[in-house]
């Protein structure tokens, strides 16, 4: 039987508008707009529509060091269909996990709501992340024990709200909004290195214990755990242009950030203070067409904890899609919503100018 709560489970959307308005107080609004070069052209003015299959999840990782155990706990996120539309500076995109595209797959069920924005404003990449998960199973586990995969865990609940900040170097050459959103067109193959800040925070809890008791025993395991943490981080981007129209984007950065974590242990709350290396990465892959484009992305952060008693964990999120892309000139009718939506409308310094083909 198909389920009918897909649509209150898979609710997922970003609302890019709100934050580029919060950023404006931040940078100096002229590295903002955005202009056509020799390395790329902004398709300013122009509706970018997209149709997208996606699925996003955020994954819990625990590591036992005292038993080598390694234990993965996997939401059951569905796979959304969605639409969405860029116009200059907005954003907006709308997905649903309908029941043709999930069938039962006998992993229990899974209520969340998964809010990510990445944005890529001139100069600058920036990432919102708020996952609010209830309801897993453990996919994978390293041991022989028979009878741990699979096991449902439905009031195990993860939330975690955090962001990412960094600044392009090289943002006068390369776009990374014709990678990511293809209201763009990188023309030129180029690259940049990038420099930045991040803060997370995060916790997971469950009525019982996490892990199965026949392999932690009482003094061991635990019913919950949590970090804070921030740091300074550095990566670096490239963009591959081959064939004038076809493009291929990777973008990989790692930082050390200082934080704290806790275990709910049965004696208590232990905390523990350290330093952890964690990184981010992304990949594009596609056609980006003067009128429309067809490509593929991946994105991909791994969240470590400190370690505590004798326990590693981390929070993995992910978000990958297939977008099929359409850009179109907004008629007299449309334009004057759109007008309403629009950031230069707002924000003078982010008005640019009409695209060029």
């Amino acid at each position: 039987m198909l389920r009918f709560l897909l649509l209150e489970k898979a609710i997922s959307f970003n609302f890019f508008l709100i934050t580029i308005i919060a950023f404006w107080f931040f940078f100096d609004p002229n590295t903002l707009q955005a202009q056509d070069s020799t390395y790329y052209v902004d398709y300013k003015q122009q509706v970018t529509g997209r149709l997208y299959t996606s699925r996003k999840y955020t994954s819990l990782v625990v590591n036992d060091n005292l038993n080598d155990y390694r234990w993965r706990f996997e939401p059951n996120s569905t796979l959304n269909l969605g639409v969405g539309a860029t116009y200059n500076d907005f954003t907006l995109n709308l997905a649903l996990g309908f029941g043709f595209m999930n069938p039962d797959r006998g992993t229990g069920e899974t209520r969340y709501l998964d809010l990510q924005a990445h944005l890529y404003p001139k100069n600058f990449v920036i990432d919102f992340f708020g996952q609010f998960y209830r309801g897993y199973y453990i996919e994978r586990f390293n041991g022989e024990t028979p009878g741990v995969l699979g096991s449902i865990y439905p009031n195990l609940r993860l939330n975690m709200i955090g962001g990412n900040f960094q600044y392009l170097l090289s943002g006068d050459k390369l776009s990374l909004k014709a990678a990511f959103l293809q209201s763009a067109w990188q023309k030129k193959s180029a690259g940049s290195f990038l420099i930045g800040l991040e803060a997370y925070g995060g916790w997971a809890n469950n009525e019982g214990l996490i892990l199965p008791t026949e392999l932690v025993p009482l003094n061991r395991n635990f019913s919950g755990l949590g970090f804070l943490q921030v740091g300074p981080n550095a990566g670096y981007v490239h963009t591959f242009v081959f064939w004038k129209r076809f493009f291929l984007t990777g973008m990989l950065s790692a930082n050390v950030d200082l934080g704290r974590s806790f275990l709910d242990l049965e004696s208590g709350r232990e905390y523990k203070w350290g330093v952890q290396p964690n990184f981010f990465a992304r990949g594009f892959l596609g056609y980006n067409g003067p009128k429309w484009s067809l490509n593929a992305n991946y994105v991909r952060s791994n969240v470590r904890f400190s370690k505590v008693g004798d326990f590693n964990s981390s929070f993995i999120t992910g978000n990958y899609r297939i977008n099929f892309i359409y850009r179109f000139a907004p008629g007299p009718k449309l334009q004057k919503y759109l007008d309403y939506v629009d950031p230069g409308r707002y924000i003078p310094a982010l008005a640019g100018q009409k695209s060029k083909n």
